[in-house]
């Protein structure tokens, strides 16, 4: 999701957090429910702004607390490589997984391969990787994904799962792994940093995430793209931003294309953002009660869970509106949607 945009189970570990070698584990994934998540990113800098989380009763609460207590069990950060004010840098990143640990919450992370935001609209090089060719953007994603990586497992902290990109409908780092002109490089960026994540630990999901869940032949084409490419990925992630007088059609056609997926490439799915207009509440907890319960349904239990994109997001901050807690604080009554 862009601002202003609108529209495996893995085996139990022996130990929680802990490798029987003593490496830094993600936490164990066998045998939990559904994943229900929230990508939280804004926080750190809603912090720094004075601005405060409020539980139903107007009790003030830590957000990360919160969201745990309202039903969210897995958090998603964003990665951006040198953004201006630092917000979802390294270091930002860095300090907000180490609260998500401390709560025993699972962690995505989302990195985006640009300074600032990527999405279908945008693949905006790092400034300081402007001027590489595709050969050495391929070594810099490996390099760059295992350095992020890397910190947070200095930091004690290991993802369950890490998207290598953030919607890339068209590709990445344009316009050398644009998929519509260079499917192959984009191929190779994929792989890239899915070598570097499966070197920190190999217990970590690989996540392509592509806008637009409902649109199965945009997700053929890519997925069909990348694997006639040689492109290994763990996970299938989607993102779903459907209307609000017309979602229930929406939700259909991504429970078609999530199944579609499934057979089609023997992968599971995740629905990795979603929302609706905060002032739409009502109708975003039927949505998304309907999102969570067909991403339940999806073949074999492949459908893993559901993500709300910055759902603690209120008053319009930063001129969001899909936001699900209200001007004052509180989470509106989309935020249901997870706990029943």
């Amino acid at each position: 999701m862009k601002l202003f945009v609108w529209g495996y189970m893995v085996m139990a570990l022996a130990a929680c957090g802990k490798s029987s070698g003593g490496a830094v584990m993600p936490p164990p994934v066998a045998d939990t429910p559904i994943i229900k998540g929230a990508d939280i990113s804004w926080l750190t800098q809603m912090e720094s702004q004075g601005l405060k989380f409020y539980n139903s009763s107007g009790t003030a609460m830590d957000c990360i607390q919160l969201m745990q207590s309202l039903g969210i069990n897995a958090i998603r950060l964003r990665v951006w490589v040198n953004p201006a004010g630092g917000w979802n840098s390294n270091a930002d990143v860095v300090a907000k997984a180490k609260r998500v640990k401390q709560l025993g919450l699972r962690l995505m992370i989302d990195l985006h391969y640009s300074d600032s935001w990527a999405d279908p609209g945008q693949q905006t090089k790092p400034a300081a990787w402007a001027s590489l060719d595709s050969t050495a953007l391929v070594n810099q994603v490996h390099d760059y994904t295992f350095s992020v990586l890397d910190t947070l497992r200095t930091a004690g902290v290991v993802p369950t799962w890490v998207q290598v990109g953030n919607e890339t409908s068209d590709g990445m780092l344009w316009p050398d792994g644009q998929a519509s002109k260079h499917m192959a490089a984009f191929a190779a960026m994929v792989n890239a940093g899915y070598r570097a994540v499966k070197s920190i630990n190999d217990s970590i999901k690989v996540i392509v995430h592509i806008a637009n869940g409902y649109d199965n032949s945009l997700f053929r084409w890519i997925f069909d793209g990348l694997k006639s490419n040689g492109a290994s990925w763990d996970i299938i992630g989607m993102s779903l931003y459907p209307p609000v007088d017309s979602w229930q059609s929406y939700d259909n056609n991504c429970l078609s294309n999530m199944n579609d997926m499934v057979a089609r490439y023997n992968k599971p799915v995740m629905i990795c953002e979603v929302g609706m207009p905060a002032d739409q509440a009502v109708v975003c907890q039927s949505f998304l009660s309907d999102m969570i319960s067909k991403t339940r349904s999806v073949t074999s239990g492949n459908g893993l869970g559901v993500f709300y994109w910055e759902p603690e997001s209120y008053n319009s901050w930063q001129g969001y509106k899909l936001g699900a807690f209200d001007d004052t604080g509180k989470p509106t009554a989309a935020m249901n949607a997870f706990s029943h």
